[in-house]
Parts: C-alpha cells; sequence; structure tokens
C-alpha cells in the first residue's frame, strides 16, 4: 500500500483507466437494449412512382435509419447537389460514404409487393459494403416493414387479387365493393393520413443473393469486399499497428527522460547542438522506427493471413510514412511533458490507451454511435486506420488519401512544436 502510494502514476493508474475503460464502452455498447444502431441508408427512386414515394416516406420514418437522396452540399454557397443515381450511389458506397444503398427499379409501382415466391414482384437492388455486416441485415428488415407500413392500398390491392384468383372470384357487386374501398384507402394514402410508424427491426443478408422471403423482394449485392481474400485483415493490422506504434514511440522517444536523469542530455547540450536540432534527430528515429514496425505488421499478413500487400505499396507507403511521423511527435510530446519514466509509462498507457478505444483500435468506429464517431476523429487512430481502410479496403487512388495525410502530418507537426515548447525546461535547468 505506501509503494502504490508513492508511485503517484500506478496509483492514477489503477483507478482511472478502469473507470474511462467502462465509460467508453457503457457509451458504446448501452445502447444496444434500446434499439437497433443508426444506419445511413442511400436511397435512389428510379420509379418516381406513388407506390414508391410512399416506401421512401416509410422508409425515412424509421428512426433506425438516416436515408440520404442526394450528397451532402460541401459548404453552404455551393449548389445543391442533384439526387443520387445508381452510378452515383455505387460510387458512395464505394467511398465509404455510407455502408448501404437502396436502388428502387423503374416500374416498381406497378407491381410492388409480392405474396409468394411465384408472385413475380418487382425486385429492389441493396449494394452493400461487407464490412459493414448489420447495416444490410438492418435495411432489409426495415423494408420489409416498411412495405407492409406505408404502402397499404398496394398491400389490399394485391391481397384482393389472390383472393379473387384462390377463391374462386367475386361477385359484381363484392367486386364494385372492393374497388370503392381501394379507391378511399388510395386518396387516404395521398393525404397522408396513413403511413409507417417508427421502430426497429431486422433481417436478412449482408452478402451477395436473395434477401430471403418477404413483401418486397431484395437482391443484396456487395460493391465493395466482393473479391478480397481477407476481408478484414487490413483492418485489424492497421487497428492494432497503431496502437502499438504509439507504445513503441513513447518508449523509443522515454530516452530523453533517461539522457536528462544521467546527465547525458546536459552535455550534448553543452555543443552545438541546439534542443531543437536533438528533439528533430530523435523525431526522425522514432519515425523510422514505427514505419519499420508498421511494415513488419503487414508483412506478417500477407505472409501468415494472405493479405494483399504489395499491389497496393504506394498507398501503404504514404499512409505509413505519416501514420509513423504523427506517432512519433506524439510520443515526443509525452516524453517531454513527464519528469520520470514511471511518470511516462502511466501517462502513455492511459492515454494511448483511451485514444485505441475510441479511435476504432479495438472496436470498429463504424458500428459506434454517431457522437463516438465523431469524437473518434480527435485520435490519431482514426485518422490512421480510415486511411489504411482506403488502401487496403476499398482500393482508393493515392490522390484520395489528402483528408488522412493533411490531418497526420498537421497533427505529427502541432505535436513536435508543442514537445519543442515543453522541453524548454531543460535548457534553462
Amino acid at each position: 500500500m505506501i509503494a502504490l502510494k508513492r508511485d503517484r502514476g500506478a496509483l492514477v493508474l489503477s483507478f482511472v483507466l478502469p473507470l474511462a475503460f467502462f465509460s467508453i464502452f457503457a457509451v458504446i455498447f448501452g445502447r444496444q437494449g434500446g434499439g437497433t444502431p443508426t444506419v445511413k441508408l442511400i436511397v435512389v427512386d428510379q420509379d418516381q412512382s406513388q407506390a414508391s414515394a410512399a416506401l421512401v416516406k416509410g422508409l425515412q420514418s424509421e428512426s433506425s435509419l438516416v436515408v440520404m437522396m442526394k450528397p451532402e452540399a460541401k459548404s453552404k454557397s455551393a449548389p445543391a447537389p442533384a439526387d443520387y443515381t445508381a452510378a452515383t450511389a455505387e460510387a458512395a458506397v464505394k467511398a465509404g460514404d455510407a455502408p448501404v444503398a437502396l436502388i428502387i427499379p423503374a416500374g416498381f409501382g406497378q407491381h410492388p409487393i409480392a405474396f409468394g415466391p411465384d408472385a413475380g414482384g418487382s425486385t429492389l437492388e441493396l449494394l452493400n459494403d461487407q464490412s459493414d455486416t448489420i447495416a444490410p441485415q438492418i435495411v432489409v428488415g426495415l423494408l420489409q416493414k416498411a412495405a407492409i407500413t406505408s404502402m397499404p392500398s398496394a398491400m389490399a390491392d394485391e391481397g384482393m387479387k389472390y383472393a379473387d384468383k384462390y377463391v374462386g372470384g367475386f361477385t359484381p357487386a363484392q367486386k364494385a365493393k372492393v374497388d370503392e374501398e381501394l379507391d378511399a384507402l388510395r386518396k387516404a394514402e395521398a393525404d397522408g393520413k396513413t403511413g409507417a410508424g417508427s421502430g426497429d427491426s431486422g433481417n436478412g443478408n449482408s452478402g451477395n443473393g436473395s434477401a430471403g422471403a418477404g413483401i418486397v423482394a431484395v437482391n443484396v449485392r456487395a460493391v465493395v469486399g466482393e473479391n478480397k481474400k481477407s476481408p478484414m485483415i487490413s483492418f485489424y493490422a492497421a487497428a492494432i499497428g497503431v496502437m502499438f506504434l504509439m507504445f513503441t514511440a513513447s518508449g523509443s522517444a522515454g530516452a530523453l527522460l533517461d539522457e536528462a536523469e544521467s546527465g547525458t542530455l546536459e552535455r550534448v547540450l553543452s555543443t552545438r547542438v541546439t534542443m531543437t536540432k536533438l528533439l528533430a534527430g530523435k523525431l526522425v528515429f522514432n519515425t523510422g522506427l514505427a514505419f519499420v514496425q508498421l511494415t513488419a505488421m503487414f508483412l506478417w499478413g500477407w505472409s501468415a493471413f494472405k493479405l494483399d500487400f504489395f499491389s497496393h505499396l504506394p498507398g501503404f507507403a504514404v499512409m505509413g510514412l505519416c501514420t509513423a511521423f504523427a506517432v512519433a511527435a506524439f510520443g515526443m510530446l509525452l516524453a517531454s511533458a513527464c519528469q520520470t519514466r514511471a511518470q511516462l509509462g502511466a501517462l502513455s498507457t492511459l492515454v494511448i490507451l483511451i485514444m485505441s478505444s475510441v479511435g476504432g483500435s479495438m472496436f470498429p468506429r463504424f458500428l459506434m454511435p454517431e457522437s463516438m464517431q465523431k469524437a473518434g476523429l480527435l485520435t490519431i487512430n482514426a485518422w490512421a486506420i480510415d486511411g489504411f481502410t482506403k488502401v487496403f479496403w476499398r482500393d482508393l487512388p493515392v490522390t484520395d488519401l489528402w483528408p488522412q495525410v493533411a490531418v497526420l502530418l498537421g497533427v505529427g507537426v502541432v505535436l513536435f512544436l508543442i514537445a519543442r515548447r515543453v522541453a524548454r525546461r531543460w535548457e534553462f535547468s
């Protein structure tokens, strides 16, 4: 007890770290009992009929869906973007703007629903990104619900056709009564007096092919990851790799504390070497060390888990160097801010594990609540993982990495400048 009390870093770590992790994972998983996670859904209405409009309205009323009919405007002054088309929706899913896109084909309004496998109803197409296996299942389930609750006239019309076919036919008076009721139902539907309520349900298929029996026929097609031999290996290589790069960088940067404690740093600074040059040299070394470690991680993924590494070398080199630079600067800041190795170990463990849990190294960010996804953007982990995902999962060109590259380089420069400012204490000690 006395030893623990003397080691303030270990004492803080013993209490703060469990509480921090409990809070983070409580936010991530705590809402699961209250319903399904929110899913971004791109919708392309090629039919433009009353039935398709009713289906879209039903989907928009679902609290678990964020329905996007057009891309978000890049700025307030920019012209309003055009509605999604089948081609732009597929491109948006490939780019990671949304995990799923729904294509409502032309002719849907003529035969929107089907009772039974041989009824021949229109088939909707659901494009998905295979890295998110939950979103397509949620969308398929809510599609069936929306079809039932938002298109009552279509349901009744189809039901009457089946009754007329299999029950033995209606009399003229019965047909007149049915037509009268259907007209009234269509009028009420057009006036918005019927529609879908909100709620959560979900069941379906996240791969390719039919989503199974249902009121609305859905063909699920993967547009990202369908030809990948090892779908999530690149994600985990980046996620785990970045987390351990931080530990390596903080440990390596801790040599600065050893030099200060032994008096070596004072002797070095008494020469022509300035603190700026000394920190810059350590930054270059730690960047190279981090890049080698990251390369070893991906090479192991290639040799042991069939990761497609060598065809993505340009993108890997860009993201690897930028990530290594940001992580090295992060380690330099931690070392400059601490007084001893023990303090550095406690602080680095606390900060790195929290950043890794929020930033997606321990749990995919796309499965987190939206607030946590936004919080993750404050971490190096999130930007690095997003960049490596673009390279290895989405097969995007190097030019599309500019947001991640800009942020990582900017973070690295800022952290190094702060570390240099903090390190002034050794110059005047």
